[in-house]
Formats: C-alpha cells, structure tokens, sequence
C-alpha cells in the first residue's frame, strides 16, 4: 500500500508539473493555475481513495486531459473551478476522501448508486456553495455530520438506502433554504427533532423505515409548504397531532408505527388536498371521520389493521378519483344488515383499482351493485365478514379482475358462470364458505389463473374436465369438500407449474393417476381421506421438489415405490392406514431432511432401518404392522433372523423364519435323544457317578439350596461331627425329602481326598445295609471358600457314625 501510494503521489506531482509547463505562455494562465491547482489535487485525492470503477470512468482522469474535461467533472466558464462532480451509477467502491472539501466551488455532489463505504467526511461542512448532495443507495455508515448545517444554500439532502447511525442532528433544522431532506432506510435512532419544524421551505421530508421514536412533533404543523411526509416503519408512538396548516400536503405516511388515539374529525378539512394517506399497521381507534369523503383529491386510502370500529362513512363514493381502499383488518361494522350499504356507493369511483374490506365485522349482503364497479377494478378483498347471500352473477362484468378473495363468509349458492368471464383473474379465493353444487367448467376460462382455493364448502360432483385448461396453476386446494368420481387422466398431466396440490377429504374414487410425469415442481401434495385404491404410482418420484406427502386412510395396496430414494427435499410422509405391503425401502434413511415418517397400520414386514429419520422415535411411526423386526432399541421390536446378517437392508421373509424354526426344533429334539442315549449307555459301563433319583431324574443342589435346607446348617440340626466334617438334618421342601447333610471340612488333611474317594466307592458299590446317597455337591460358599458335601437319604434311628463309614 505504501509502494502504490508513493506511486500515485509521483504521478500526481508529474500531473502538476505538466500542468505548469502547459501554463507558464501567459500571465493569466499563471493566475488560474494558482486558483483551480488545488481542485485537480482534490479531484487526484478523490480518485485515490475511489475503486471498482467497472464503466472506466476514472481512466479519463489523466495528464491527457485538463480535469475540467475529466468524466464526471463540470468546470465554471469564468473561474475553471469545479462546480459539479457525477459519479453516480458507477459500481464504485471505496471511500470518499476528505479533500473533497477543497472543491469549494462546489454545487452539486451526487455518489449516488454505487458501493461506496466509510463515513460522510466532516470535510463536506465546507462546501458552503452546495446545493444538491446525494449520497443515496451506498454502503455508508458512521453519523450525519454536524458541520453539514454550514452549507446553509443545501437544498436536497437525499442519503436513503445507507447505513448510517445515530440521531437525526438538531443543527439542520437551520437550514431554512432545505427544500427536500431524504433520510429514510437507515439505521437512525433517537427522536424527530422539533427543529426540523423551522424549515418553512420544506416540501419533502422523507424519514421512513429507520429506528426513530417517540411522538410526532407538533411543531412540524408549522410546516405550510410540505407536500411529501414519510414517517412509516418507525417506532414513533403517542397520537396523530391536530394540524391545521397542511394545506399542501399531498401524501402522510405513517403507516407500522405505534401510534394511538382517534384520528382528527377534521382530517377532511386540514388536508384538503391530499392525495394518499397510509397508516396501516397502527394502534388507531375510534371511527372513519366522515369528512374524509371531503378531500376529493384522495387516490389511496389505507387504515388497515388498526383498531377501528362502527360504520364505514355511506359517502365514501364522493371519493371520485379513489384507485385504492383498504380497511382490512378492523372492528368495522356493527354485525346487522346495512353494514355493507357503503359498497353502492364506491359504484361512483370509476377509477377503483384496489378494495380491501376483508378482516372486519361486516354483515349483510354483497349488492348487485357491484356489477356497476370500476371496469378498472383488480383486486377484490372481502373474506373474514359476516357476508351472507351469494356471490352475484354481475361480478362477471369486472373483466380485469385479477385477484378475488372470498374466504372465510357465508357466501352460499354455486359460483356464477359468469365467472369465466374473469379471463385476467389470477388468484381465486372462495374457501370456507357454504358453496355448494358443482365447480362451473366455466373456470377452465380462467387461463391465467395460479391459485385457485376452494376447500372447506358443499361442492359436490366431479372435478371439471375443463380445468386442464389452467396450465398456468401453482396452487390448486378443493379439499374438505364431497366431490367425486376418479380424476380425469389428461388433468395433472396439464399441471407443469403446480407446486401445491390439496384432494384430501372428498369421495374421490378409481386410482390414483400413474403418469404425474409433469409435476416436477411438486411441493406439497395431500390426497389423504378420500376412496382411492391401487398402487402409489411409481412416478411420483419424479417430483424432485416434494417436501410433503399426505396419503393415509384410504386403501392404496403394493409397495411403497423405490422411486422415493430420489425425494431428497422429503420432509414429512404419511402412508398410514392403508393396505401397503412388502419392506420398509431402506433407502428412505438416506433422505437428508425427512423429519416425520408415519408407516402405521399396513402391512409392512421385515427390517426397519436405522438410520435417518429411523433413529429418531418420535418423528417414525410403525404401530399396526405385525411382521416388523429390528430397528433402534427404543422401539422394542423383536430381533430379525436374516440369512446374511452382514449384508445389510436384506431381510428374510417369514416363509424362511418358519422353515429355521422347524429345523432348529428337530435338530434340538435330535440332540436330546442322542445325548439321552449316549447317558444311558454310560450307565451301563459305570462311567459316571450314580446319584440318588428322584422319580427317576438326577437331582442337582447347589450350596444356596443346602444352607436354606438346614437353616444354615444350625447346630440345632446337628447330627454328629467326625474327623473329616460334620452332618446335618434338613428338609428339601421342594421334594418333601429329609436328608442328611455331610459336610467336608476341608482345612482337615485328607478330607478332599476322602470326598473323591468316596464318590468313586459310592458309583460302583450297592447294598442294602449302606446309607443311599441322594447326590453330591461341589461350589464356592458366600465368602468365596471352597465347599463340598454329600446329601444322603436321612436315617430316623441312625447314628452319625453310619453317615461316617466311608470317610474311613
């Protein structure tokens, strides 16, 4: 940076000298050297700082040239001093240099449109010649400089669409030649300043979309010459101030704001020449003062979503240059008939483009009036009232209708025929109603129609065959309604453009349409509770875009398609309560968005994976499928028995779980026999040790069962102690058995040999005068120390010294 700067400064004093060898033939060119040197070094300073010059603008800035003939640059005739500087629309970046306060001569500065950052050098406070400043759609931050009130000739101030910060400065309310002050799209805070209300020459002061509050001064009513006040999306709070003074007001904007109270009975007459008023978004109470009908200048009205109440004023129709009437989203009318009356009226603005009665309390009937409306008329608002009656058949004669929203009324009857007649409409909205009756093919007129709602009404029939005719649909909803009948093959195949799709709730009957080829930007598409049967066409997995698929409770059979592995935007699926059979394709934990899953109630076999949406069990739901197996633990279902294991999304089918469960019962029934066999023929060799039976069965005891049995062998059972252990009484409860227990002291040399010993005498002796063993036990006691014992069948008159003959 320090080499390019050095660099720029040697051109800059090579630029001087051959200005000074080009002016030393004359006196007078000497003279004007020393007047105007000094903008060409503020221009050479500006050009330093200034980047990104794409249209090659700045290249004319050279030594080639006298800078008065540089792009962009307007000189004086008398002093060669800059009086003009246009850079707008440039693409610069970069900074404007502080020199730019050395152009003293300096009338008109516009950087506008281009991608300038930094902040508004203090340096612009000493162009004291300036007029015009316009700084508008950059990327400027930083304050407003005070010193920008030095330039007390400024006439327009236009820094919209910027970045900058901090309050609007009380200073330049002592501008009193300030004609036009644009300041909107920043990021100012603090309050309106009441000084701005000493700039009597103001005419446009435009504040809108920044972070200011507090209350509307009441000294800008001072201002008789205003003609343009924007003031909206703010945070400015408290009442509309009386005013009486805005004689030459044209347009108040103060719409998304906070502000309260009624709005002047006297707005009619204070305003006399206003031609838009917008404060929408409010916190306004009270009623329509009924003078507004006073200002026949009034072109656009818009109070909506405030808190208005009562009538709407009957001589709204005195508003004969009305384009646009919005009262949506009020408390407006009174719920008896008569509320509605005000619409006759409007027959007399014969240039009505827009009406917005929508969101209110209005009751009553739409009148036949409204054939008579303004030829001009495109958007149609009434939805949310208390309308009752029926859709009049005039609404045909409004031709360049383009939008007619309905929703939410009484309106009963069928839809007129007429309507086809709307060949501009564009958005139909007729949801929520009581309509009735079959959807007129006179819609499939509507070729420039996108949006089409009519859910949740009494429309009966089938859908009309001519609707293919609206290839240009992106929104199509007639659900919750009775129609029927299977849907005509040629209809989705139209619909290139569809993006929402809404069947669900009807009678429709038949298969769903195989070929839905041509609705790749699918996004949504419900079909759910209706009659369809058969197959989920295998081509749905062509709609790349579909992000929801409601298809439960109807009775669609085979397999869930393959094709869904290519649904990569799927979010959320529903194939509940159908007759879907086969495996869960495990390709659907692959699908990187999909959130909820609901696969309940078929008949689905096989493995769930585990993976994806899988490992989730609150966003997957299974239940009312019998034959699945695996997936997470959380969900408990039983293991699978798969032939490859390792191989994965292969599961076996139920016909193989059976036939492995028949060989495994045989071949386990086989062992046992064998095994049976191979014992009893040891028995006959004697080459094991011949236990006691019990009906014919070995008995095995083990140290737990010995230490209950003889109550931990207490000396209370104590039958008699020898050299190599000691026997007690106990019961074996389990077979209603006494026995003696012998227990081997093993600390004693020669008693684990004794134990062995005997067990060998025991296998291969028999006679009647010996005690009968019952079996042997050979384990680790509760401290961990080995523990052996002999259980003999208990003798009532024997003595310990019977139970000690082989110990011997």
């Amino acid at each position: 940076m320090e080499i390019f700067s050095l660099k720029n400064q040697w051109i800059n004093l090579l630029f001087i000298i051959i200005f000074t060898l080009l002016s030393i033939s004359s006196k007078p060119a000497t003279l004007a050297l020393r007047s105007n040197e000094n903008d060409m070094l503020a221009l050479l300073s500006l050009k330093d700082q200034l980047v990104g010059d794409s249209h090659g603008v700045l290249t004319s800035w050279n030594a080639s040239f006298h800078f008065c003939q540089w792009q962009g640059v307007q000189c004086g005739r008398r002093h060669q001093r800059v009086v003009s500087l246009n850079m707008s629309g440039l693409s610069l970046a970069g900074f404007i240099s502080p020199a730019i306060g050395n152009l003293t001569f300096l009338r008109e500065v516009d950087f506008s449109y281009n991608k300038l950052q930094g902040s508004i050098p203090r340096e612009v406070g000493h162009l004291k010649r300036l007029v015009y400043l316009s700084l508008e759609l950059n990327h400027l931050n930083g304050e407003i400089p005070e010193e920008l009130s030095n330039c007390s000739n400024l006439q327009e101030i236009a820094f919209t669409a910027n970045n900058i910060t901090g309050e609007i400065p009380v200073s330049l309310g002592n501008m009193k030649n300030h004609i036009k002050l644009h300041l909107a799209y920043n990021l100012l805070i603090g309050g309106i300043p009441a000084s701005l209300g000493n700039i009597s020459t103001l005419k446009v002061l435009s504040l809108q979309h920044n972070k200011l509050k507090g209350t509307i001064p009441s000294s800008l009513g001072k201002l008789s010459n205003l003609e343009h006040m924007y003031i909206g999306k703010n945070k400015l709070s408290g009442s509309v101030p009386p005013v009486h003074n805005f004689s030459s007001l044209l347009v108040l904007d103060a719409a998304e704001n906070q502000l309260s109270g009624n709005l002047p009975p006297e707005i009619g007459y204070t305003f006399p020449n206003l031609e838009a008023i917008f404060i929408g978004l409010n916190q306004l109470t009270g009623e329509i003062p009924r003078s507004i009908s006073n200002i026949s200048s009034l072109e656009l009205f818009d109070i909506s979503l405030n808190g208005f109440t009562g009538s709407v004023p009957e001589n709204m129709g005195n508003l004969r240059n009305l384009l646009v009437l919005t009262i949506s989203g009020n408390y407006l009318g009174s719920g008896k008939p008569g509320d509605l009356s005000f619409l006759s009226s409007l027959s007399n603005c014969s240039r009505l483009q827009s009406l917005g009665i929508n969101y209110n309390h209005l009751y009553g009937v739409i009148p036949d009036s409204i054939a008579n409306f303004s030829i001009w008329l495109e958007e149609l608002l009434m939805g949310d009232n208390q309308i009752i009656g029926r859709i009049p058949h005039g609404i045909g004669n409004l031709i360049n209708l383009d939008f007619m929203e309905m929703k939410g009324t009484f309106i009963a009857g069928e839809i007129p025929i007429s309507i086809g007649n709307l060949q501009n409409l564009e958005g139909l909205y007729l949801g929520f109603n009581h309509l009735s009756g079959k959807i007129p093919s006179s819609i499939g007129n509507l070729s420039r129609l996108s949006d089409l709602d009519l859910s949740n009404n009494n429309f009966a029939g089938a859908i009309p065959l001519s609707l293919k005719q609206c290839t240009n649909l992106q929104k199509l909803d007639l659900s919750t309604n009775n129609i029927n009948g299977s849907i005509p093959y040629q209809l989705f195949g139209a619909f290139e453009r569809l993006i929402y799709l809404n069947l669900s709730h009807n009678s429709f009957t038949g298969s769903l349409l195989s070929d839905m080829r041509n609705m790749k930007n699918l996004v949504e598409f419900y079909v759910h509770n209706n009659n369809f049967h058969g197959e989920i066409p295998m081509t749905l997995g062509e709609s790349l875009e579909l992000t929801t698929l409601f298809m439960q409770k109807k009775s669609f059979h085979g397999t869930i398609p393959q094709s869904f592995a290519s649904l990569r935007s799927l979010e959320n699926i529903d194939l509940s309560n159908n007759n879907l059979s086969g495996t869960i394709p495990p390709e659907l934990q692959k699908l990187p968005f999909l959130v909820r899953l609901n696969l309940s109630f078929n008949q689905l076999e096989g493995e769930v994976p585990k993976k994806g949406v899988f490992k989730n069990a609150t966003g997957f739901s299974f239940f009312g499928n019998k034959n699945l197996c695996g997936g997470i633990p959380k969900i408990q279902l039983p293991k699978c028995f798969s032939e490859k294991p390792k191989e994965k999304g292969k599961v076996l089918s139920t016909k193989t779980i059976i036939v492995i469960i028949i060989s495994i019962l045989l071949g386990s029934i086989l062992v046992v026999l064998l095994v049976y066999h191979s014992l009893r023929h040891k028995a006959r060799r004697g080459t094991f040790m011949p236990s006691s039976l019990f009906d014919n069965g070995c008995l095995r005891l083990s140290y737990k069962e010995l230490l209950e049995c003889t109550h931990g062998f207490a000396s209370s059972n104590l039958i008699g102690i020898g050299s190599f252990g000691s026997v007690n009484k106990g019961v074996l409860y389990q077979h209603e058995k006494l026995v003696a227990v012998k227990v081997l002291n093993l600390r004693n040399h020669g008693a684990a040999r004794s134990f062995i010993a005997e067990c060998k005498a025991l296998r291969k002796i028999r006679h009647r005068n010996l005690l009968k063993i019952i079996t042997s036990c050979s384990s680790i006691d509760y401290q961990g120390n080995e523990f052996k014992a002999l259980v003999f069948e208990f003798m009532p008159n024997g003595s310990y010294l019977k139970y000690e003959y082989y110990t011997i």
